[in-house]
């Protein structure tokens, strides 16, 4: 079967090769792939700006049908349609973290797609406790976005209480941007998104989603839109996806005092910021990342209950051998969610 490898370390070294196929030990379950999305941490391990331990089969927002499921595996069965915790591949189940559902901080961790092999293939096989069923009502492409979904829940959801009549700031309208968009309109916030000209597909997008302003930051002035917006005061909430030096400063200086700023965005690098901001104006700092053991039961409930719409975040569906056009496309910010399939 084809797979999409990074090879070794350095920049780039990724290809598509041809693999054997995965067997189904006695404990596993063997998924039939339907959709992967590529992630911004996709692109970091092509730039070797985040940890992989190559040579790994890339990928780790899938979702698929149970092609196989091993003799002691009991609660999903051949045929369903699923959805994968890829994050908890490998952990030591015994710290801290582990125990209460933290398991991201575990030093032992190592999920799939940059730790182990993920799913920018044909067949990935998984621990049973791995699995998720997604529910009838919800599309595998859809489904495909789970784990995006739930970092975008605990940005929003989970950390700080953002309430209706807040006025937002988004910095990074990429696809996690765009969730956490649409987690915000949800409930009620006057919501700004910012993005470069670059970004021009994409904030035409957040304006669909539930945008009140965006803001091209090259041809406008963040800063005087959003005093205009807030009557001079400064934003309630920060969320910045972008991941970028420029971007984190906007969130902060754009920021009421004791107002709060949520990091979504990998850097991958060192940035230099005015952390006196932080200070004069005594605010609040969170780091997301990724999610806990909790948010993902959350995601399970909300797509269930269809309380957000993902499909017009989902602009591209592209075969793998395709994936160059795919990581071009996402580095070129000429797309929202691009999905990749082994069979299309």
């Amino acid at each position: 079967m084809d797979a999409l490898l990074k090879t070794k370390y350095g920049v780039g070294n990724v290809e598509l090769l041809t693999v054997p196929e995965p067997e189904c030990p006695d404990d596993g379950v063997k998924i039939d792939i339907a959709y992967t999305g590529i992630c911004g941490t996709d692109l970091h391990i092509y730039h070797e700006t985040f940890k992989s331990y190559p040579p790994v089969i890339m990928g780790h927002e899938f979702s698929g049908v149970i092609a196989e499921v091993g003799t002691n595996v009991t609660k999903v069965k051949t045929g369903d349609r699923v959805t994968v915790l890829g994050s908890t591949a490998v952990t030591c189940g015994s710290c801290e973290y582990c125990r209460t559902g933290y398991y991201m901080f575990c030093k032992d961790r190592r999920g799939m797609g940059h730790g182990v092999n993920g799913s920018f293939t044909k067949y990935a096989v998984v621990r049973e406790d791995m699995v998720y069923k997604v529910p009838d009502n919800v599309s595998l492409d859809e489904a495909a976005l789970s784990e995006p979904l739930a970092c975008a829940v605990q940005a929003i959801e989970e950390l700080t209480p953002i309430q209706v009549g807040d006025t937002v700031l988004l910095s990074g309208p990429g696809p996690i941007g765009l969730i956490c968009l649409s987690l915000l309109a949800m409930k009620g916030c006057k919501i700004i998104v910012a993005g470069t000209s670059a970004d021009a597909t994409r904030l035409e997008l957040a304006k669909e989603l539930g945008a009140d302003i965006v803001v091209d930051v090259i041809n406008e002035d963040l800063q005087t839109i959003v005093l205009k917006e807030t009557n001079g005061k400064g934003v309630d909430v920060t969320v910045e996806c972008a991941g970028a030096g420029p971007s984190v400063s906007s969130c902060l200086s754009a920021l009421k005092q004791r107002g709060k700023h949520i990091q979504v965005g990998i850097a991958g690098k060192e940035m230099t910021l005015d952390f006196d901001t932080v200070l004069y104006k005594q605010l609040q700092v969170f780091g997301s990342l990724a999610h806990s053991m909790t948010t993902w039961e959350r995601v399970m409930h909300i797509l269930e209950q269809k309380k957000i719409n993902l499909a017009p975040i989902i602009t591209h569906k592209l075969p793998l051998a395709h994936w160059k056009d795919a990581f071009e496309l996402c580095e070129q910010k000429q797309c929202g969610k691009v999905l990749l399939s082994h069979d299309a």
